[in-house]
């Protein structure tokens, strides 16, 4: 057997011996107590071996569905705002986001740059880079965590996030499969099987590292996002060393990425995503706080409620649940 043989064959032996759960109809691998498609752990054990961060680099993380596209808009917009220019602050062909949606410039390290293969050489891109990443703190290249680099985590609210990842995964459905069960998809959350879940576990970690290293963390909150959009959008740009001079700034960012600019562009209503297949349009659905009242049933709401305060006691954490 050649080299290229012993490439394949290595991950399947690990994941015999992995335990394994089927999750919307797709088999999930557990490693290190997380949940993983095959590709995605097979990038993420490349990731932890190959990557080599720098010292300004920046790393968004985020569980799915819990506003993983706006941050990558937002930093993204932040750290090219120089580019503009006062006289092209509201010229659409300065924009990138016009151009491409923006994974195309903020690529998921485990989704996007190490599922390929080879993977892209990542060393040629310019300082500072920016990357994102689904997996858990605990998970992350030794390289990320004993690094200076900035991280900015965001997470939502459990209940919203499932009805997001729901609404998200169907469009992976043919019309024959028809939607994925709520019900089993609820029950499968609460368990704390999903796409680099266990949630509440996934969220914990960063939160707990944020509190000892807020200068190297930043921890946001979808809804807080939401209602102070402005305001969280200076923490951000503090935090990234690039601080507005002018309120004019703030406001020409917070209109660049918000949703309803970004689902209109044209970009974003007919392009494809390349890595997974999925049209652009189907990352960019209402955005609300409080859209699970639409699916959750009563025992629903008072069983997840029930889990996430067993989860968070002690955290200090809030994830505006209630």
């Amino acid at each position: 057997m050649d080299s290229s043989e012993n490439d394949v064959a290595r991950p399947l032996l690990v994941l015999d011996q992995l335990p394994l759960e089927s999750y919307w109809d797709i088999p999930l691998y557990q490693w290190n107590g997380f949940w993983y498609r095959a590709y995605h752990l097979e990038a993420a054990l490349a990731l932890r071996s190959q990557f080599k961060v720098r010292p300004d680099d920046i790393i968004l993380a985020s569980p799915m569905k819990t506003g993983t596209t706006w941050l990558k808009a937002l930093a993204l917009s932040i750290m090219r705002r120089h580019c503009y220019g006062d006289e092209n602050i509201h010229r659409a062909d300065e924009d990138p986001l016009v151009k491409n949606h923006p994974a195309f410039y903020v690529q998921t390290l485990e989704v996007q740059v190490f599922t390929a293969k080879p993977p892209p050489d990542v060393s040629a891109m310019q300082s500072p880079r920016l990357f994102h990443t689904h997996l858990p703190y605990s998970e992350l290249p030794d390289s990320i965590k004993e690094s200076n680099c900035k991280i900015v985590y965001i997470a939502r609210n459990p209940k919203d996030t499932l009805v997001s990842t729901w609404h998200f995964l169907n469009h992976l459905r043919t019309s024959e499969q028809g939607p994925y069960p709520f019900e089993k998809a609820f029950e499968c959350f609460c368990k704390g099987v999903s796409h680099f879940g266990p949630f509440f576990e996934h969220v914990l970690q960063y939160w707990k590292e944020s509190l000892k290293n807020p200068e190297r963390i930043l921890f946001l909150k979808y809804e807080e996002l939401k209602r102070d959009t402005k305001g969280k959008v200076k923490e951000l740009a503090s935090f990234l060393g690039r601080p507005f001079a002018k309120e004019e700034e703030v406001e020409d960012v917070a209109w660049r990425c918000s949703l309803e600019r970004l689902k209109n562009l044209e970009v974003n209503k007919n392009g494809v995503d390349p890595w997974v297949g999925m049209r652009n349009s189907t990352f960019f659905r209402k955005g609300e706080v409080g859209d699970w009242k639409s699916m959750f049933t009563p025992e629903m709401r008072d069983k997840l409620d029930e889990i996430t305060r067993l989860k968070l006691e002690g955290s200090g954490l809030n994830l505006d649940y209630m």
